[in-house]
């Protein structure tokens, strides 16, 4: 039976540095805080994927405690968390992600980002929406961004 997971991140703007964001640089934007690179994208569909799977969460194969992941970029997680599923009989269906931000804009590079993060899973189909919350919460305000996603995994 095809199986369903969950994922969710959040990061905060930390002001310096390059903001990475769905696989992307974004020139001119504020950087997220984080161990990593800070992309909540990235994470959300990692924990979507790993929880499907009943594989744990990021922070148990990314975490702090892994200091070769210190300042890693979205492929690296991604491809990391397709060989787990791999190696534990699994396959990537699809993965629909939404990223909740009042900055970077995404409309323009949505197809982009959805290329870098299929390439990153090995293929497998990507999909990305954004919006925002209407001037509500700390994303409303610009300081930081949240992204939600869903995965489907199938027997490999």
């Amino acid at each position: 039976m095809p199986r369903v997971g969950l994922g969710t991140d959040v990061h905060g703007f930390s002001g310096g540095g390059t903001l990475w964001l769905a696989g992307l640089e974004w020139p001119g934007e504020p950087a997220l805080a984080g161990h990593s690179d800070g992309d909540a994208v990235a994470h959300a569909i990692v924990d979507a994927l790993l929880s499907a799977a009943s594989l744990g969460d990021i922070g148990t194969h990314f975490g702090t405690a892994q200091p070769e992941y210190a300042g890693a970029h979205a492929d690296a997680f991604l491809a990391r968390t397709a060989a787990l599923l791999g190696e534990a009989g699994w396959a990537i269906g699809n993965v629909t992600v939404q990223v909740q931000a009042a900055r970077p804009r995404f409309a323009a590079r949505r197809h982009e980002a959805e290329a870098a993060l299929s390439a990153a899973l090995g293929g497998a189909a990507v999909s990305v929406s954004a919006t925002t919350t209407d001037g509500l919460g700390f994303v409303g305000a610009g300081e930081g961004v949240q992204a939600f996603a869903v995965a489907l995994i199938v027997p490999a």
